[in-house]
């Protein structure tokens, strides 16, 4: 089986009302953007990935991929990533793409992803169905968020994620106290800070240090906070680790660090009680469950960032589901401009939360990823289409027959 097509979207979902997101200030969005990567081997068999865009950016990554993935097994995940490193010399983080692979790989072994990454190890049967909490995206006025909390309540979710992002330390912790206040016991809270990855692109943006994240840590303890969320930036390990030595309350993160290479590093150090790598990051799937793996070993909790689009929620459920599920799962909803008809605009079904706050494992080979056809066409722009021959022809014309002959030949040995 080889890779015989790879063809790429630029998507742009509008959203129904501007949103305004927590670790971007000032920055109205007003559509859900990213690229969209469709692998076909020779026998026709899809493999789906999709990686968060800001614009157009990724414009000639068809004609860089192209030469390292067509060709390939893309059931052999270790050359794929290979190749996908190889890509990324230049600058490119593409680790997005590996998704393609396993959802490719599950296709042809007739199991969901969740299986192959799982081995057969956990002790969750037949329960197809997992805990997810209610990640805001926004800063609100608290009496606001915190009647806007009691509405998730409503809808059946246990727990919520709260952001914080004000200059003023008071106000952040303002924010906590008003939610826990009205709220009571009825429901875990969790919270956000977005300083792993500061962007003051457009306004200003508060940067913590060590003392502001140990203080605003405290407050959230006084006031029962289920966990304390990229409290400090995403390569302040040492300081990571101190403040996680005197919290009283879990640290998370890791949200958009690079990889295993990375995580290692910050196991050995101490950073987080809950690690939160998102598998279309960083290493990808095969990196994520590494740092899964670590730690159901060292007795830490384990729950992927899902806010990226509505095929990156689903990789993450599957990675998800493969660990220990020992802590709910993000599911991005801020309402109305972030909403699950926008966030998974291309699905044919969106991802729902019940009225038990669960959401449901996708049963079907692969990633369990079905896309609507006429949305792609309606949401969608292809700015790269090739295949093996077109490969071919393009070789031809820049080296030459004879060298192309001589390329091909070195492949096949391969």
């Amino acid at each position: 089986m080889k890779i015989d097509r790879i063809e790429l979207f630029h998507v742009a979902i509008p959203l129904g009302k501007p949103f305004h997101p927590a670790w971007i200030p000032g920055y109205p969005q007003t559509a859900n953007r990213f690229t969209l990567a469709r692998l076909t081997t020779d026998d026709g068999v899809q493999g789906l990935a999709a990686g968060v865009a800001f614009e157009r950016e990724r414009e000639g990554l068809g004609s860089l991929l192209g030469p390292y993935l067509i060709g390939l097994d893309p059931t052999d995940i270790a050359t794929g990533r290979q190749r996908i490193r190889e890509a990324g010399y230049l600058g490119w983080s593409n680790y997005w793409l590996e998704a393609a692979f396993w959802d490719v790989l599950g296709k042809v072994e007739g199991k969901p992803v969740w299986k192959l990454l799982d081995g057969g190890e956990s002790d969750h049967g037949e329960n197809h169905r997992i805990p997810v909490y209610a990640s805001t995206g926004e800063v609100h006025d608290p009496a606001q968020r915190a009647e806007e909390v009691l509405r998730l309540g409503d809808m059946g979710f246990k727990t919520v994620k709260l952001r914080v992002h004000s200059f003023d330390p008071s106000e952040d912790i303002a924010q906590i106290e008003t939610v826990r206040k009205v709220v009571g016991d009825a429901m875990e809270i969790g919270v956000d800070a977005n300083q792993g990855w500061r962007v003051a692109l457009i306004d200003d943006a508060p940067l913590w240090d060590l003392r502001r994240a140990t203080n605003f840590a405290a407050a959230c303890a006084d006031n029962k906070i289920a966990w304390l969320e990229e409290p400090l930036d995403m390569y302040a390990w040492d300081d990571l680790a101190e403040l996680r030595r005197v919290s009283r309350v879990p640290i998370a993160g890791g949200e958009l660090n690079g990889g295993w290479h990375e995580f290692s590093v910050m196991l050995e150090k101490g950073c987080f009680d809950i690690y939160q790598p998102d598998a279309t990051f960083g290493g990808g799937i095969s990196d994520a469950r590494r740092v899964m793996d670590a730690c159901r070993d060292r007795g830490l909790r384990f729950a992927p960032h899902t806010w990226t689009n509505g095929l990156g929620l689903i990789v993450n459920l599957q990675l998800y589901a493969a660990g220990a599920r020992d802590h709910p799962l993000e599911y991005p909803y801020e309402p109305p401009g972030w909403v699950p008809e926008a966030r998974d605009g291309l699905l044919t079904e969106p991802v729902l939360a019940d009225a038990d706050g669960t959401i449901a494992i996708p049963g079907k080979p692969g990633l369990g990823i079905e896309i609507d056809e006429e949305k792609l066409a309606r949401y969608g722009e292809k700015f790269f289409d090739m295949t093996s021959r077109g490969i071919a022809v393009k070789t031809i014309r820049e080296k030459g027959f004879f060298a192309t002959l001589k390329l091909a030949r070195k492949k096949r040995r391969r």
